[in-house]
């Protein structure tokens, strides 16, 4: 199991080495996991992780290889999993009763009444329409529906309907590894090209060079040039986590095709909407935010701007100042949006959901304003017209 454990680490592209391995096996005679499956993974990713970047590999690996190991729990006095009783909580409607359900009418009445809500409420509740609990049919907790709402204590969206997130999310990194199933994509992002000779001559010129042994008598005459470039510099911004997890594939091929087309090529990660900040590390966005007023000023005009993102989000999230579904924004959405279309002449959004339905989304049709119309599906055709929007 150890040995399968060492090769899957290589084959994922976890640069591990024997030493290492031998190392982490040392280690387990010595006892120093105590045969605890989380004291052992703790053990083994400090022994043979030399690098963050392949955090997510190795969990990937890991969760693989020792599936089905149960943790070790001295202090366990029932038998029945807690996630079991957890899902006894959670409530099912159909869809005929969610469409019974009327939302509170507005974000100032749903931020009004949860603040009233938490000066109020005393005890947990389950079930019901109004307090904050579970699997009930109030604006607020978990488990339960509600057309509009804020999602309070629930690990992940079960409905997609909820305003604003209570809780602290994690997003896994975009992997620029991931091979891309064609190379269409890749021939697309070519046609945001143009190239130039600068630098320092590290090429050889043929044609000059025959030239000039033939101007020479036959004495060879080495000519060099500097080398060809692609001057085209490019902001990516990536939308991460909630309803674009359903995206990630076609995202990771997106990101993996422009890291190797693009040599001047800036990204960074935002959810549903720009605001104040963005980050470059999706496991340390809480801890290591980049003020979006220092992008500005540290990327010139000349950068051509690239959003990737579904714009499916409460509309809120747009044009409201605090509509935020994580943190309360001082200033709305579209306001950092303007910033950013005013500074880049050069600006796109791609979407992976289809160009039929986004019609169907308020938040989608309002980013598409914003944009100047300057929306594009994610697809071969779709980013086949944002290259040349660009290249205009």
């Amino acid at each position: 199991m150890f040995f399968n454990f060492f090769t899957e680490l290589r084959q994922a592209g976890v640069p591990v080495s024997i030493k290492e391995y031998l190392m982490l096996m040392g280690a387990m005679e010595k006892g120093v996991a105590d045969y605890n499956i989380d004291n052992f993974y703790y053990l083994s990713r400090s022994a043979l992780v030399k690098d963050e970047r392949h955090l997510d590999r190795f969990d990937q690996v890991f969760g693989h290889i020792f599936k089905g190991l149960e943790r070790s729990d001295e202090d366990t006095v029932a038998e029945i999993p807690e996630e079991w009783l957890k899902k006894l909580a959670e409530l099912y409607l159909s869809e005929e009763e969610k469409k019974e359900i009327e939302a509170l009418g507005g974000w100032e009445k749903l931020m009004e009444t949860l603040k009233k809500r938490l000066e109020e409420q005393q005890k947990r509740h389950q079930g019901g329409n109004k307090w904050i609990g579970t699997a009930g049919k109030s604006p607020f907790g978990a488990y339960g529906y509600n057309p509009e709402g804020v999602r309070i204590g629930q690990k992940e969206s079960r409905n997609r309907r909820a305003v604003k997130v209570w809780d602290r999310r994690e997003y896994k990194n975009l992997d620029d590894r991931v091979e891309i199933g064609t190379r269409n994509i890749k021939v697309a992002l070519r046609r945001l090209r143009k190239f130039i000779r600068q630098g320092l001559p590290t090429e050889l010129d043929m044609p000059d060079t025959i030239r000039s042994t033939a101007n020479n008598a036959g004495y060879l005459d080495i000519k060099m040039v500097p080398e060809r470039r692609n001057t085209v510099k490019v902001l990516l911004f990536l939308d991460a986590g909630g309803s674009m997890d359903d995206h990630v594939k076609v995202c990771e091929e997106l990101f993996s095709a422009a890291r190797s087309e693009f040599k001047h090529m800036e990204f960074f990660y935002f959810h549903n909407c720009l605001y104040e900040r963005v980050w470059k590390d999706n496991r340390r966005r809480h801890t290591e935010k980049i003020d979006t007023w220092e992008v500005l000023r540290t990327y010139p005009a000349d950068y051509k701007v690239i959003f990737v993102g579904d714009a499916t989000m409460s509309p809120y999230e747009i044009v409201y100042p605090g509509g935020s579904v994580e943190h309360w924004n001082e200033e709305a959405g579209n306001v950092w949006m303007e910033r950013v279309l005013s500074l880049y002449q050069r600006a796109i959004w791609l979407n992976p959901q289809p160009r039929e339905v986004w019609d169907y989304y308020e938040s989608l049709r309002v980013m598409k304003t914003v944009m100047g119309d300057r929306m594009f599906p994610l697809t071969l055709e779709g980013l086949d017209e944002g290259m040349r929007e660009l290249a205009r």
